[in-house]
């Protein structure tokens, strides 16, 4: 019997805040696992409340979103309004990508990409031109590359922090 892996994607809400954690958590455990500590450290989103508070406040703030394979949560990302504060605004409306995050046990099946051109599409439909986010640019740079594979373009650098976290925005016009 073939299983479907058709992605679905929805509006997601606060009752989605525990999902949200555990996609996190499960990419902060592959990037351990990968010796990639540098983006998100090593301790999980559930277990630091500073993280949990974050989730919550963008959740709250802006439109979460959910894909889904068979029902079951297997990546997210949240739009809002605005960057967050260590990015400058623009001069114009914008809509900012926050906590994309996907199940690695999907890796392969798109489903970043496809919650990036939901976002994109939400976006345009909105009447909005500008579609923005940030990411770690630290290392070898791959997870900026995986923006720009889903066409966004690098615009500029950023550190962040006492251990000078190294980020990238990314724009994509819509």
């Amino acid at each position: 019997m073939e299983t479907d892996t058709s992605i679905s994607i929805r509006r997601g809400g606060p009752e989605d805040v525990p999902a949200i954690l555990g996609l996190l958590d499960g990419a902060v455990e592959w990037l351990v696992a990968q010796g990639r500590t540098g983006q998100w450290g090593t301790r999980s989103w559930s277990g630091n409340p500073k993280a949990v508070a974050m989730v919550r406040r963008y959740v709250d703030t802006g439109v979460p979103y959910i894909a889904e394979i068979g029902g079951e949560p297997v990546g997210t990302l949240t739009l809002t309004d605005s960057p967050g504060s260590y990015v400058p605004a623009v001069d114009e409306p914008e809509r900012y990508v926050h906590l994309l995050a996907s199940d690695r046990r999907f890796k392969g099946h798109g489903v970043g990409g496809a919650l990036l051109a939901h976002a994109a599409e939400v976006t345009r439909r909105a009447g909005v031109s500008l579609l923005r986010v940030d990411c770690y640019a630290g290392d070898d740079r791959k997870l900026v590359a995986y923006y720009e594979g889903n066409g966004f373009t690098a615009t500029e650098a950023f550190v962040v922090g006492e251990d000078r976290w190294p980020g990238q925005v990314l724009a994509r016009r819509v």
